[in-house]
């Protein structure tokens, strides 16, 4: 992990708790050195930190995630230029991929508040992350489609994660949410009779 300084290594002085929990044991001190070979980037942080040179030394079929809106950490077209093997991913909704937290906070809730879950923990967490994966190898609707003027989408370098606009979302992620609390011992009521949720109209019972 790195912050404005570079990376966040064990030898390192002033480094508060919280980043204090992720110190490594490494001689690597800045980005150019930890992306040397390396598996995926996320980046988090501001535009134009990663370089296309950067992006060629990292490991074969490179993960990026370059969330900073709206200029992120590179840009696709410079990403994919200097990897076409990349999979590639940002915040915007004009580029493929769209690392956004609409697909989760809505709909992890929504469990959450329907079985009265006394807490959000991992496993509804990763049961929220499993519903979305799961999700992204499916068939894509048409109105998805449409949305995106698409004529076809499927689970692949262009297409990894569900669109904010996919209705599936609701469904999927709620239940499974839901299910998890249940399954943990942190919700107070059942799972919810009327799930699946299959549109806005059974969240508020009309």
């Amino acid at each position: 992990m790195l912050d404005r300084r570079g990376v966040i290594h064990t030898d390192r002085e002033g480094i508060n708790e919280y980043k204090a929990e992720f110190a490594r044991d490494t001689d690597m001190r800045t980005l150019d050195d930890a992306i040397d070979a390396a598996d995926v980037f996320i980046g988090l942080s501001g535009p134009g930190l990663l370089s296309a040179d950067q992006v060629k030394k990292m490991a074969p079929d490179p993960v990026i995630f370059a969330c900073t809106n709206p200029d992120p950490e590179i840009h696709p077209d410079v990403a994919r230029e200097a990897r076409p093997d990349v999979i590639m991913a940002t915040g915007r909704s004009d580029f493929p991929n769209q690392v956004n937290n609409v697909l989760g906070f809505p709909f992890i809730f929504r469990g959450a508040l329907d079985v009265r879950a006394t807490r959000i923990n991992e496993e509804m967490k990763l049961a929220a992350v499993h519903a979305l994966k799961d999700l992204a190898r499916e068939p894509v609707p048409q109105e998805v489609l449409n949305a995106y003027e698409r004529t076809e989408m499927s689970f692949g370098r262009e297409y990894i994660i569900p669109t904010p606009v996919d209705i599936r979302l609701l469904a999927r992620v709620s239940s499974a949410v839901a299910q998890a609390a249940v399954d943990s011992g942190v919700a107070r009521k059942p799972f919810p009779a009327h799930y699946p949720l299959e549109s806005i109209n059974d969240v508020y019972g009309s």
